[in-house]
């Protein structure tokens, strides 16, 4: 399914940034200390994983709330953790469902999904420790503790500690926006394993139609069709999510399904 076009291009073009700095001369300052303190944890920690772990303890040591979403409003935060929330159920997220979301961060939509789904039910994984911190005073605050979610830190996406075919839904926001595509591989190459039989995955991503492209080495943009082909490299159908972009967010969506699902269908 064609997506539709997005607003903007490439955003690493030196005319983009000269012309966005002129917009909005405010920002610059603030850019250029984000593009120094980066280009200083990058020489640190040349494993990708590991640099985005350093860039997060960097933004969780300033606001929890802007390191999930690089802005520091709680009604925002809330807002967008709603988004997801009320998207995912109104397609086919079910308080029976076990589901796991990658990148919970300090539990935005998480919070949300906790409360709905069965006790048990809800399992988070991030890269961050100090995200994951701010996870457990998410729990307290909401009062979620008996729902027992289980929140752990992961170095890769490998989902090696996780068992076969458990899963029902896994949901992974704002994560490959953030990723280089060696590192979304190693995701779609193991997700199969762990989704249940009818199982889906649904991620956002930033989306370009024209050059694929990284800005900071924090925010990644794809085309649709780079990553619905490496989806059916690893045996995954790929479904673009078209209402998701009538709601008031920068990001796209795809879903993703077995072909074996697919496969079992079609011969029954």
């Amino acid at each position: 399914m064609r997506a539709k076009e997005p607003a903007a291009g490439n955003r690493s073009r030196l005319l983009h940034q000269v012309r966005y700095a002129l917009r909005h001369p405010e920002r610059v300052p603030a850019h250029a200390r984000r593009a120094v303190r980066d280009a200083w944890l990058r020489l640190r920690h040349p494993d990708h994983i590991a640099y985005y772990r350093a860039v997060m303890a960097s933004d969780a040591a300033r606001s929890a709330e802007a390191a999930v979403g690089h802005n520091p409003s709680r009604e925002q935060w809330a807002r967008i953790g709603r988004m997801q929330f009320d998207y995912l159920v109104g397609h086919g997220l079910r308080p029976h469902h076990r589901m796991l979301e990658i990148g919970c961060g300090n539990l935005r939509a998480g919070r949300l999904f906790i409360g709905h789904l069965d006790t048990g039910h809800y399992y988070g994984i991030d890269i961050s420790p100090h995200i994951l911190l701010a996870a457990q005073d998410t729990l307290v605050a909401e009062k979620l503790q008996t729902k027992l979610p289980y929140l752990a830190l992961a170095g890769d996406l490998t989902f090696a500690f996780l068992p076969d075919a458990h899963f029902d839904v896994v949901h992974a926001h704002s994560v490959f926006s953030h990723s280089p595509l060696h590192v979304i591989e190693e995701c779609f190459a193991n997700v199969g394993r762990i989704l249940a039989p009818g199982g889906f995955f649904d991620f956002t991503f930033d989306r370009t139609e024209g050059e694929e492209h990284q800005v900071l080495h924090e925010d990644f943009y794809y085309r649709t069709r780079t990553l619905t082909d490496l989806a059916a490299k690893h045996g995954l159908d790929a479904r673009f999510m078209d209402d998701w972009e009538r709601l008031p967010h920068r990001q796209s969506k795809i879903r993703l399904t077995a072909a074996a699902d697919r496969a079992r269908t079609v011969g029954s």
